[in-house]
């Protein structure tokens, strides 16, 4: 008798019975290697997203120096937003290639959850590295792993008025609970996935927003290598969503 390899369960669909998401990532661009196929669906269908930087990504490009990178990327991303329905787009201006996990960061987070009020949070992959279970695969950055440990805990820490209370006596911003879900972009343990053919094209273009980046990034044509990416990245979760090219998360239930 062949001894039967185990495989991945399938991907449930994400949750639909939800209105706001906030999207809490560490850099310009993180949120459009993949994410933005599923945002483009979700604002498609009349939700509002909104995208908090912790960074402006001035450590991004070597031959730009930060203070001329900064306002390239920050307009980059904002452009990138746009494509795919987000208006609102804010930064909380920590340095970049050096954020880290701790009550500052949880703070600022927490400040904005009580400020747009999601009932879904989004963030980037919080583990030690890209790439599948049972180790392997790339290691993830220090800004990534904080920014999205940091997103975790405040989904918690803005719905308990004694943790920052500072945030009711000097911003006015009262408790918020209503966070539902956290759901992790780019998770090597994803569980919930969104259908990647409504949102591929504008996620494409979304990516191509990043211009000054993808430009020092691969030598490939842009367009070339921002398809290939999107279009594999989506194809590879399609065994596990019966056949059809997916964006993935790992979904935290709270």
């Amino acid at each position: 008798m062949t001894e039967q390899l185990d495989q991945p369960a399938p991907l449930e669909p994400m949750p639909a019975d939800w209105q706001r998401a906030l999207a809490v990532v560490a850099h310009p661009d993180d949120l459009e290697y993949g994410g933005a196929g599923a945002i483009a669906h979700w604002t498609d269908g009349g939700r509002e997203v909104v995208y908090l930087l912790a960074t402006r990504g001035e450590a991004g490009i070597d031959t730009i120096p930060p203070e001329e990178c900064a306002p390239l990327r920050e307009a980059e991303q904002r452009a990138s937003a746009a494509v795919v329905g987000v208006s609102t787009v804010e930064f909380l201006d920590y340095r970049d290639g050096v954020v880290e996990y701790g009550l500052d960061l949880r703070r600022d987070i927490a400040a904005a959850i009580r400020r747009h009020r999601p009932e879904l949070l989004v963030t980037l992959n919080h583990r030690d590295t890209w790439g599948g279970q049972g180790g392997g695969g790339n290691w993830n950055t220090p800004d990534h792993k904080a920014v999205g440990r940091a997103a975790l805990d405040a989904a918690a820490d803005a719905g308990n008025r004694w943790i920052f209370p500072e945030l009711i006596s000097e911003q006015g911003l009262e408790p918020w609970n209503g966070v539902r879900w956290v759901a992790v972009a780019g998770s090597p343990t994803p569980t919930h996935a969104v259908d990647a053919g409504p949102g591929l094209e504008r996620s494409i273009a979304s990516l191509m927003e990043h211009k000054a980046y993808i430009e020092v990034l691969t030598d490939q044509d842009p367009e070339e290598y921002v398809r290939g990416f999107l279009t594999g990245y989506a194809e590879q979760a399609a065994p596990r969503f019966g056949g059809r090219p997916a964006v993935t998360f790992e979904l935290f239930t709270r």
